[in-house]
């Protein structure tokens, strides 16, 4: 590849979970509602809706019809794809329209969000199927690409995504990993032959999904030409700047009022002012690109927080425990058979629940705090581990379950 190319990889993650409601001990065994349906549709879906996916939606339509080579990827949780067709069919048709330009792709991922991979592989496994039906359903197209929850990736995600036919797996572009080496080329994993890694660009990325409309930011504000600039100093010392970030950072963490449609609006012009800046998706820069050497990831690295570990999922014995039982379940939860108790066991293993019980401080915190819809993170455990107990009961029910197992 000439050094005079550059690639923009623009990946959004789509997610909405269902929110554990607020579950008393007076409930279980008498009501199986563990979700705050109301929540999940009103207070937030339809905000949501509103503040960020209709007027992103809107952004990039009109920015793929003044720059016809701009492409992007997306993934979706299949938790988030559900609330839209049950409750939002207006926002998975805006989705779907943007889809049809045949400038998104789409990456796989885990139907309920969750940390399976790193819990059971065969229920990974069941999730990652369940998704791409799902993908291949509304959107007709077959994901090339892996994604997993939260970017968590290890060495042997990479290896499974080989085996399974992937081009790719996405992950975090960490210092500590990359050691001299910069996010801006194609790595692979150790002991694959074929899969490639896209590394996020996690300082540029945050400067636009965190940092934008903070004030007391030094470089604020950002407009488009600084981003820009800042883009096209990789020319020649890389191949591919990767931005990574929830799609949700347009409009609902950076509201309009901050300027970031206006923003995305201006950018994919003044990035292509410099020649040689192409934009591309994953499996375009995974088919052009050569890896340039290993990166090893012999411990679980995620987007989340600033240590990149799974420590805002079980960085504390309130999210393990919670985890360890929640897992513990899978084997009796199947042999149920029970469509409806392993649809709500599975929902239980989308990863916001844990990342609720965080009790980290300050700025890492402060994030896990704006997220959650809990007073603390020991109400949020309190109303999950209730509705654990009512699961329990509802197995033994069946007779596959009992509570000396």
């Amino acid at each position: 590849m000439s050094h005079n190319r550059l690639g923009i990889c623009l990946y959004l993650h789509v997610h909405q979970p269902y929110r554990v409601r607020h579950y008393g001990v007076f409930d279980i065994g008498i009501n199986h509602q563990y979700f705050d349906e109301e929540m999940d549709r009103y207070t937030v879906l339809d905000k949501v809706a509103h503040k960020s996916y209709l007027p992103m939606n809107e952004t990039l339509q009109e920015i793929i019809k003044d720059n016809p080579d701009f492409k992007l990827a997306l993934s979706f949780s299949g938790t988030a794809l559900e609330q839209f067709e049950r409750w939002r069919p207006d926002v998975l048709k805006s989705f779907q329209e943007l889809v049809a330009t045949g400038n998104v792709e789409i990456l796989a991922d885990t139907y309920y969000h969750s940390l399976s991979f790193f819990y059971s592989r065969s229920e990974f496994e069941r999730q990652v199927e369940q998704h791409r039906k799902t993908i291949k359903r509304l959107f007709n197209q077959s994901p090339q690409v892996f994604r997993n929850t939260e970017l968590s990736y290890r060495n042997d995600l990479g290896q499974w995504a080989e085996a399974n036919g992937y081009k790719g797996v996405l992950a975090e572009g960490w210092d500590p990993l990359l050691g001299w080496r910069s996010p801006n080329f194609a790595y692979k994993p150790p002991n694959t032959k074929h899969v490639k890694l896209l590394l996020k660009n996690y300082k540029l990325s945050d400067d636009v999904a965190f940092r934008f409309s903070e004030q007391t930011w030094p470089d604020w504000p950002l407009d488009a030409d600084k981003f820009a600039r800042w883009i096209h100093s990789h020319h020649g010392n890389g191949e591919t700047v990767n931005l990574f970030m929830d799609y949700e950072s347009f409009g609902e963490h950076q509201w309009a009022d901050s300027g970031i449609f206006d923003f995305m609006r201006a950018l994919p012009a003044k990035l292509k002012s410099k020649p040689g800046t192409i934009f591309w998706t994953p499996s375009e820069a995974m088919d052009a690109l050569e890896a340039r050497d290993e990166y090893d990831v012999p411990d679980i690295l995620t987007w989340a927080d600033s240590e990149r570990d799974l420590s805002a999922w079980v960085g504390n014995d309130i999210q393990k425990i919670a985890m360890e039982q929640l897992y513990n379940l899978e084997g009796p939860v199947l042999e149920t058979g029970d469509d409806q108790i392993i649809e709500d066991w599975r929902r239980l293993t989308t990863s916001d629940h844990p990342y609720y019980m965080c009790t980290k401080w300050f700025a890492d915190g402060d994030v896990h705090a704006y997220f959650s819809p809990y007073d603390s993170p020991y109400d949020a455990h309190i109303y999950f581990m209730n509705a654990l107990t009512d699961l329990k009961q509802r197995l033994a029910k069946t007779g596959v379950y009992s509570y000396a197992t």
